[in-house]
C-alpha cells in the first residue's frame, strides 16, 4: 500500500509565508550587483542546481550583468523524500570548467552536503574559483564543515521550507514565495 501524496492545499493551510515575491525580487537583485563586483567582468560559468535552482537561477541570471556561460547539474540527496541520503548524480556538467570561475547557483544552503559535493567536483574538474550564490541559508547546527555560501539572498528559520523552487513533497516549487510549516504541524 503505498502513501498517499500530502496535499499542498493542506501544507499551505498549516504554513506562514516568510518571504513575499517583491522582497525576493529585491533580494536577488542586490545578490546581482554583488556578484557583478566580485567577477570583475570575469566571465564564469554559471552552473544551476536542478531542479530546485531554476526558478532562482534564472531571476539571478537576469540580475547579473556580466557575461556568463551556462550549465546545470543534477544531484540529489532527497528524490522526493524530506530526508537525504547519499548523492545521486542525474546529470553532471557539459561545459568544461578548467581554469574557469564557477558559479554555483542552488535554492537553499540547508546542511550542504549536495552542494559541498557538486563543489568539490567542480574543483576535480579543474575549476580555478567555485562561488556559490543561494537564494536562502537556514539558521541552524548542522552545516557541514568546509560550505558556506559565499553570496547568500536571506536566512530562515530551522523549518521546513518550500515555495520559490523549493518543493514540499515535488508540489509548491511555482509559488511566488517562501512559506514555512508550523513547527506544531501533523503533515
Amino acid at each position: 500500500m503505498t502513501t498517499p501524496t500530502p496535499s499542498l492545499a493542506d501544507a499551505l493551510a498549516q504554513s506562514d509565508l516568510l518571504h513575499e515575491r517583491a522582497e525576493l525580487d529585491a533580494v536577488i537583485a542586490d545578490m546581482g550587483r554583488r556578484i557583478d563586483t566580485a567577477l570583475e567582468g570575469e566571465r564564469a560559468v554559471f552552473l544551476t542546481v536542478m531542479n530546485g535552482a531554476l526558478i532562482f537561477a534564472g531571476q539571478l541570471a537576469l540580475a547579473i550583468r556580466t557575461d556568463l556561460e551556462f550549465d546545470y547539474v543534477h544531484a540529489t540527496r532527497y528524490r522526493g523524500a524530506t530526508s537525504g541520503s547519499e548523492l545521486h548524480w542525474l546529470r553532471e556538467p557539459m561545459v568544461p570548467l578548467q581554469d574557469r570561475v564557477v558559479l554555483l547557483v542552488d535554492d537553499i544552503l540547508d546542511e550542504g552536503h549536495t552542494l559541498k559535493e557538486v563543489r568539490e567536483d567542480c574543483y576535480r574538474r579543474g575549476a580555478k574559483n567555485v562561488l556559490i550564490a543561494s537564494l536562502c541559508t537556514k539558521r541552524h547546527d548542522r552545516l557541514v564543515e568546509g560550505i558556506v555560501s559565499d553570496f547568500n539572498g536571506i536566512e530562515l528559520p530551522d523549518r521546513y521550507v518550500f515555495g520559490f523552487g523549493m518543493d514540499y513533497h515535488e508540489q509548491g516549487r511555482n509559488l511566488p514565495g517562501i512559506y514555512a510549516l508550523r513547527e506544531t504541524n501533523t503533515l
